[in-house]
């Protein structure tokens, strides 16, 4: 009887432990430091001490005067200069400031070299999200199995204490509230050849829209479509997707039409580790966007802030001046076009939970600290051993304005294969961000209409 009691209190404690932190908030006098010593969206505001990272002063707020909308933007950083390289002779100056994928790279290939430039912090958003993430701040918290927020529009934890709060950060950070985009993709071999890809996605942003409440949500944090149009054994294929704010409380909602089928079909599968569509098993589903889904199968460690070289300002690989073979070579984009800057990141470590599977044992997240987007991953196979490696080479989308990738690449490392990205250099329209899609473009009927047409 006494040791039935004993574990009951034991559970008992554990469960209020464990509570006390999903409930946790910042305190007033934490969250007053936003926009002080912390950027809006909790940055820290100063540079660092040796002046290699400067101080946050608001990032770009406003376009370049030779950007008109439509157009491929322009590099507004365009007369900088590289002040080094890093390759494989020199990269263990380095090595405290590279990600396991970065040295992974540069010693598998004496041609691959990242060319480093002056930092700027160039990521800015709308006031109104600088606002909501204030208010954030004070009020938001993970569900009770952390498989969900109660939050909207802004960063829902700007000043984290845990990683599960700073992956949610990225689930839910800005990047806009409605946008169309038209790319291509491909896997590479190691010989370099490929085939193109083409899609078309439309996303709103159910979370980040202006007004939004967790109430007028209805429990969706974003609806998104996906349309292929080449290679053409995909070309026709279309993907439904309504991404919940709790997910245990309703799991993602998928439905796919297929064109030889003619059917719409719901889709559950479009998760976890299932193979992207179109990748040659070098992507899963939750690899899209660096990161997206349920965090549900994995145990989440805030490891801590640190600086590092990461892909920033990439506008000179986002020119539409270039063409794709300019940029696409054996094992790895053409580093000439590639930029690299000195900024601190949060770094987050997502371990498999005993009892769930994925093809990941572990990964290592890169956040950036001024827009809380994933700029890098490194990824474990079930032996601890590196496998994967994902980077985002980020822009400021400066007419929204929003940071986030112009394009990423998924390596495989043990066969010199990569999956790209998001790459728009030759297409006629990129990212339109002027677009305002209705709920019901992402309902089945829409679905089934677009597959028709």
């Amino acid at each position: 009887m006494r040791k039935t009691m004993g574990i009951a209190i034991i559970m008992l404690f554990t469960i209020m432990l464990c509570a006390s932190s999903v409930q946790a908030k910042v305190s007033a006098e934490e969250a007053a430091r936003l926009g002080k010593d912390l950027t809006p969206m909790g940055g820290e505001m100063a540079g660092n001490a040796d002046g290699t990272i400067p101080p946050w002063t608001g990032g770009i707020t406003q376009p370049p005067a030779n950007y008109k909308p439509g157009d491929h933007h322009p590099d507004p950083f365009a007369d900088d200069k590289v002040l080094f390289k890093i390759t494989k002779a020199n990269m263990a100056k380095y090595a405290d400031k590279l990600t396991e994928g970065h040295k992974a790279l540069l010693a598998a290939d004496e041609n691959y070299y990242l060319n480093v430039y002056p930092t700027r912090r160039s990521a800015s958003a709308p006031q109104r999200i600088y606002d909501a993430t204030k208010k954030n701040a004070l009020t938001a918290t993970l569900t009770p199995d952390g498989n969900g927020i109660n939050a909207a529009v802004g960063i829902p934890f700007p000043i984290p204490k845990n990683g599960l709060e700073a992956i949610w950060n990225h689930l839910v950070h800005y990047r806009g509230n409605y946008v169309e985009r038209n790319f291509v993709f491909a896997p590479v071999t190691r010989g370099g050849s490929y085939n193109l890809g083409r899609e078309n996605t439309k996303v709103r942003w159910q979370y980040s829209l202006p007004g939004m409440t967790i109430e007028k949500m209805n429990n969706v944090i974003l609806y998104f479509k996906q349309y292929l149009t080449a290679p053409p054994r995909v070309a026709g294929r279309l993907l439904i997707v309504h991404d919940t704010l709790d997910q245990s409380r309703e799991p993602r909602r998928a439905w796919t039409y297929n064109p030889g089928q003619r059917r719409v079909r719901r889709a559950p599968q479009v998760a976890f580790d299932t193979p992207g569509t179109g990748s040659d098993g070098l992507r899963t589903i939750d690899d899209y966007e660096m990161y997206n889904g349920s965090p549900e199968r994995y145990t989440w460690k805030l490891v801590g802030k640190k600086e590092m070289y990461i892909p920033y300002n990439c506008y000179k690989l986002h020119s539409g001046k270039l063409k794709y073979k300019d940029i696409i070579r054996p094992q790895h984009y053409n580093p000439e076009l590639l930029r690299y800057e000195l900024h601190r990141v949060w770094v987050v470590e997502a371990n498999l939970k005993k009892g769930t599977r994925h093809i990941y044992k572990k990964r290592v997240f890169y956040l950036d600290e001024d827009s809380w987007g994933v700029v890098a991953t490194d990824k474990y196979d079930n032996h601890d051993k590196l496998w994967r490696f994902a980077e985002a080479f980020i822009i400021n989308y400066y007419d929204v304005p929003c940071t986030w990738s112009t394009s990423e690449v998924h390596y495989d490392l043990p066969s010199g294969r990569y999956l790209f990205y998001f790459l728009d250099n030759e297409e006629k329209t990129t990212y339109d961000f002027s677009k305002v899609f209705p709920i019901e473009e992402f309902s089945i009927s829409s679905l089934r209409r677009s597959g028709r047409r």
